[in-house]
């Protein structure tokens, strides 16, 4: 195999993987925030116990997010070296805000939430909780900021020894691509906290259903919340679960009606800046305004000869371009002529690409790629959201009903939002290709300031070297998601009571003296 295949291969399996838990990090931790806003402002015990049952489950998520997101900085030394001296000057700033800004401050308040309960005044207590959840959201913004400068990078001269120079850095911070991906990725993490809520919550009123805890009365209209014997199982945990499923169901439909917004934004402004990223996505060979909803042909293809569109809505495409419904939207049989006159037919003849050079440049990404993501992210979005909908609708009544099948699909439904959320990163990155960093002088000013990929690789390492660096990181990683799901799934089945010692040792009291004494533990509800 190619160096540079495997090292893309290598830098897209630790990223995906990462990635999954940053949207449930970033969504999940402002809706416990507003839980304990919730409880601080009511004193009611439902919102206590929603606040640390889910609160654990954050934690969790947030120290396995930590351990693989580590990998991220030194994949950038050890295979991509080029790179990272290429784009050094500019993401110097963005990347050490990001570490010893936003994530310090987010360690650091996180930290004395763990610690603060029944220490600290209620205020303060949720004020760390809130300061972290913020920390959390300018960690994820100095990252995009990174990320759409190789989209689309401004505030920059080319340096003397053509590698770019930052002359602007409120340029590069308030890039309009980085704004408009970083409203997106945040509602989407909303649709994946959302969703992550809904179908827990489902099992768990749906097993005190199953357990005869709740019932319903003749009426089919009354839902009588019991209590079993089982610490936790009370009155109080009906509301637990019913709140946060409908909860979960209102944030995945305005999180959704978000990314449509700031998606409609962003697609835009891709074909201002990247028209072919987004002419592949839509697998659109001439130049045109009809938007294609389901188009066949070669998966690895990126010749137009290969397309066939089966279904496709006039004037769509043009309104989804640039606002007026009929434009026509440049193609990808116009643009990549344009490309080849820009850039060249192939890799220049220069040290930077070693024996890379000269070799053919596809200028068209693999439409396969780009057009399914697009359409898988659009789709399990809407189908996420119909589902929230309908969960609304069905626990209208108070609780659940007795089906496993819906049962399952509702756990099932879990999954969606993390695949969307995947599907559109895919498109993004792998719609650039053949740019690591993307040109865009019209946009910019600055003409020339783009990079291979091909020339990004580090060129020093064999490919047996990064076949063993891949192979390495998937075990490592593939440990770490066992450990994960396993963490998840034990606290998910114990539910409140596995994130609330103190109800036990309430049980305990009501039962009989505690032989071993309570214990103030304030482990016990970080681990």
């Amino acid at each position: 195999m190619d160096v540079l295949d495997i090292a893309r291969w290598q830098f897209g399996i630790t990223t995906v993987y990462h990635y999954l838990m940053v949207p449930l990090t970033i969504g999940l931790g402002m809706m416990v925030a507003i839980m304990q806003t919730a409880w601080v402002r009511t004193g009611d015990e439902k919102f206590l116990r929603m606040t640390k049952f889910w609160g654990k489950l954050y934690l969790i998520n947030f120290i396995l997010g930590v351990a693989t997101g580590l990998v991220q900085e030194f994949q950038f030394g050890m295979a991509w070296s080029e790179y990272s001296r290429f784009v050094g000057d500019v993401f110097g700033a963005p990347l050490a805000l990001e570490g010893l800004l936003a994530f310090f401050a987010e360690s650091t308040f996180l930290g004395i939430w763990i610690f603060g309960w029944g220490r600290l005044r209620k205020g303060l207590h949720l004020m760390a909780l809130w300061c972290a959840v913020i920390g959390s959201w300018l960690s994820a913004y100095f990252i995009i900021v990174a990320n759409s400068w190789m989209q689309h990078p401004v505030g920059v001269e080319l340096g003397d020894d053509g590698r770019p120079v930052m002359t602007d850095i409120w340029a590069v911070l308030t890039n309009n691509t980085a704004i408009a991906a970083f409203t997106h990725t945040l509602f989407g993490a909303l649709v994946v906290a959302g969703m992550f809520l809904l179908g827990i919550a489902w099992y768990h009123l749906w097993r005190r259903r199953h357990d005869g805890i709740d019932t319903v009365d003749d009426t089919g209209h009354v839902v009588v919340g019991g209590s079993s014997t089982a610490v936790g199982r009370d009155e109080k945990d009906h509301g637990v679960w019913l709140w946060s499923l409908r909860f979960g169901a209102v944030v995945a439909i305005l999180g959704f009606a978000g990314t449509v917004v700031t998606g409609d934004v962003q697609g835009k402004l891709m074909y201002e800046q990247q028209p072919m990223k987004m002419a592949a996505a839509e697998a659109a060979c001439h130049t045109g305004s009809a938007f294609s909803l389901l188009s066949l042909g070669d998966p690895g293809s990126r010749d137009c000869d290969d397309v066939i569109t089966l279904v496709e809505i006039p004037g769509l495409l043009g309104f989804l371009g640039t606002g007026d419904w009929g434009a026509e939207m440049p193609g990808i049989n116009d643009l990549e002529p344009e490309y080849v006159n820009q850039y060249g037919e192939t890799i220049p003849d220069d040290a930077l690409y070693g024996d890379r050079a000269g070799s053919e440049v596809e200028y068209v990404p693999v439409m396969w790629v780009t057009y399914w993501g697009f359409r898988l992210m659009i789709g399990l979005g809407g189908i996420v959201a119909a589902a929230a909908v309908i969960a609304l609708w069905l626990t209208r009544k108070g609780t659940v009903p007795r089906s496993k099948g819906i049962m399952r699909l509702a756990i099932l439904g879990i999954v969606a939002p993390f695949a969307a959320n995947i599907a559109g990163w895919i498109f993004t990155e792998m719609g650039r290709q053949p740019f690591v960093v993307a040109p865009n002088p019209d946009a910019t000013g600055v003409d020339g300031v783009f990079m291979f990929t091909a020339a990004a690789v580090s060129p020093g390492v064999t490919a047996g070297e990064l076949l063993f660096s891949v192979i390495s990181l998937a075990a490592v990683y593939g440990v770490l998601l066992v450990v994960e799901l396993y963490l998840l799934v034990k606290y998910v089945r114990g539910g409140v009571a596995s994130a609330m010692p103190e109800l036990s040792h309430a049980h305990e009291d009501d039962d009989g003296p505690d032989d071993q004494g309570r214990r103030d533990d304030v482990l016990a509800f970080a681990y």
